[in-house]
């Protein structure tokens, strides 16, 4: 795997005093950040969360997602414990693209739901890659974590690539009428913890 680091700075934010750093796949092109807050390089597991990128949740508040939430409690949490790490992946819609992920609304307007909207489009139903976060582990020394998640398939990505999964640490936000489908697929669907 083929990522690499190549510049770090300050990200003041309201849940505290991060650091960002980039990383480039050099693969594909694709630049995926971390978030550190605090001493990250301790023996003990470290607070993450693996968070891929959704624009139209993370930066334009869209109810029909939990992923705005997710990241912004994923956050606050790691500002209260005082350290931690956040990986956020360009990996738009589980790995179709923003594009993509447009098409797959409209489909899901007309009642598809995300998996059967997926599929249509002739992706799978998750399409995301997690590899690329071993690199990035390995460039903070980071071996076991307590991983802020409720889909299997982080924990079993992370086992995969060597790291200890010390704790499963469940991140539920509030359903409401606009993703209660969403999350419903989730659970029933993609086996995401309830």
């Amino acid at each position: 795997m083929s990522v690499t680091f190549v510049a770090s700075a300050s990200l003041p934010t309201q849940w505290g005093h991060f650091t960002i750093y980039g990383f480039e796949d050099k693969s594909n092109g694709k630049e995926h950040v971390a978030l550190a807050l605090g001493e990250i390089d301790q023996e003990e597991p470290l607070l993450c969360r693996i968070h891929s990128e959704c624009l139209t949740g993370d930066c334009l508040f869209s109810l029909r997602c939990d992923c705005g939430p997710q990241l912004q409690t994923a956050m606050q949490a790691i500002g209260k414990e005082g350290r931690g790490l956040i990986l956020y992946l360009r990996q738009e819609g589980r790995g179709i693209g923003l594009l993509n992920k447009i098409k797959a609304y409209s489909l899901q307007d007309s009642g598809a739901d995300t998996v059967e909207a997926n599929v249509q489009l002739g992706f799978e139903p998750d399409s995301r890659e997690y590899q690329i976060c071993k690199p990035m582990l390995d460039y903070f020394h980071i071996k076991s974590v307590r991983i802020m998640t409720n889909n299997p398939s982080k924990v079993d990505a992370l086992k995969d690539m060597g790291i200890d999964v010390a704790e499963i640490v469940p991140i539920h936000t509030e359903a409401n009428p606009h993703n209660e489908s969403y999350l419903s697929v989730k659970v029933n669907k993609m086996g995401h913890i309830k």
